[in-house]
């Protein structure tokens, strides 16, 4: 320990053993579950508060995902959630006090088709309706904004033009993860790692305790912010989620120069690249077709992906692939989330992100923070209740997250 830098993890939150009981406990110790830690703290004034963790803090879907922020989704309902975590995320780095590198370098969906053009326009308008930047722009203009890119007329699908929203961006992920954690613990948040949670213990219908590795933690409420495991612990607690896991991969390439200044994603060749801090390249492809728990993937997607990546960059073409990992994300009918009290009296879910939690982080967290504090949803997250499933108000995003992201 004495060979640590003082800005090492370790130094940034107290390792506690678990008390015997708490007012909340949130099972899940990566983005989300911190978020919701975060905000219970510092708006509602809850502070006696356990995040548990079953591995190292942020080492699930937070370490494994391509760290895009944008809010420009096609639904009222979406972009009003995804919009307000974006303008959280903007007052981040200060209110944490910690740099995360929150680069506001904006984001370009890429048009392909006629039918491309039409959705992509649509949602142009329907962003400007609800105060979200975006706007078209044309085949020159991508260019003039990815020099790198290809917009010749003699690829599998040309370049029709694309949307861009100008304050979209990266941040780095495992440095938000850190943020989050030291100012939950600054405010007496216990945060347990190496905790995993084995059961439920229920009294006349309400939840009263958790049973981990670690001994059985009384609870005043808790939260599940499981992620890809969510249906698993739903089931522990008796109850059943609308939502399938799949595994989700993507890659990077070794060091480059800064080539790459902005984020290109498309829904039609199903890739989308970004260039990291660092100068890597960051690429991601869509959900593996199976269902499955492991934090890896299938081969032929990753193939995919870089045929993909390469047509629309050929400068990209003798870059060497450095490591490939895998998330696990879990996927509802609606590719819309799920933030929301359970069937369980207590017991509250936030889960469903699929493939856009990580740009979602601030805003799940303060949504969740406030249903649990009150008991009832904030008009943000009331849209995305579990009863949706059953009254048929579904939020159908399929089309604006059609590929990861």
């Amino acid at each position: 320990m004495a060979d640590l830098l003082p800005d090492h993890p370790d130094f940034l939150w107290r390792n506690p053993d678990p008390k015997p009981s708490y007012d909340v406990v949130i099972v899940g110790g990566g983005g989300h579950g911190l978020a919701t830690a975060y905000y219970l703290a510092k708006h509602h004034g809850i502070t006696n508060v356990a995040v548990l963790e079953k591995g190292w803090l942020g080492g699930g879907n937070m370490a494994r995902n391509t760290t895009i922020i944008r809010s420009n989704y096609l639904w009222d309902e979406s972009s009003g959630m995804y919009e307000h975590s974006l303008k959280l995320w903007e007052q981040l780095p200060d209110e944490l006090e910690y740099d995360f590198l929150f680069s506001q370098r904006g984001v370009l969906n890429l048009a392909h088709t006629l039918q491309d053009v039409r959705e992509s326009t649509r949602r142009v308008n329907a962003n400007k309706l609800n105060g979200v930047d975006a706007e078209w722009i044309d085949p020159q203009q991508v260019k003039e904004l990815c020099p790198i890119i290809n917009i010749g007329d003699d690829i599998r699908y040309p370049i029709m033009g694309a949307t861009y929203q100008p304050r979209a961006g990266i941040a780095k992920h495992d440095h938000v993860a850190w943020a989050f954690a030291r100012k939950a613990d600054e405010m007496g948040v216990d945060i347990i790692q190496n905790c995993e949670v084995t059961g439920f213990v229920k009294e006349a219908g309400r939840v009263i305790a958790v049973e981990t590795s670690r001994g059985r933690i009384n609870a005043g409420k808790v939260a599940l912010c499981g992620a890809g495991n969510s249906s698993v612990l739903a089931e522990l607690a008796g109850f059943e989620l609308p939502i399938q896991s799949h595994p989700l991969q993507a890659l990077v390439s070794e060091l480059h120069e800064m080539v790459h200044p902005t984020v290109v994603m498309s829904n039609h060749v199903h890739v989308y690249v970004s260039q990291a801090h660092k100068g890597e390249l960051v690429m991601g492809a869509g959900i593996d077709a199976y269902n499955g728990y492991g934090q890896r993937g299938s081969f032929h997607v990753i193939e995919e992906q870089m045929a993909a990546a390469v047509e629309l960059f050929p400068i990209f073409a003798r870059a060497h692939v450095l490591r490939t990992w895998g998330g696990v994300v879990d996927v509802t009918l609606d590719a819309s989330p799920i933030v929301s009290k359970t069937p369980v009296d207590q017991l509250y879910v936030n889960c469903g992100w699929g493939t856009g939690g990580f740009k979602g982080t601030p805003g799940a967290g303060f949504t969740l923070a406030h249903t649990i504090a009150h008991d009832e949803p904030h008009p943000l997250n009331e849209p995305f209740s579990l009863e949706r499933f059953e009254t048929g108000m579904l939020i159908d995003e399929h089309g604006a997250a059609a590929v990861a992201h």
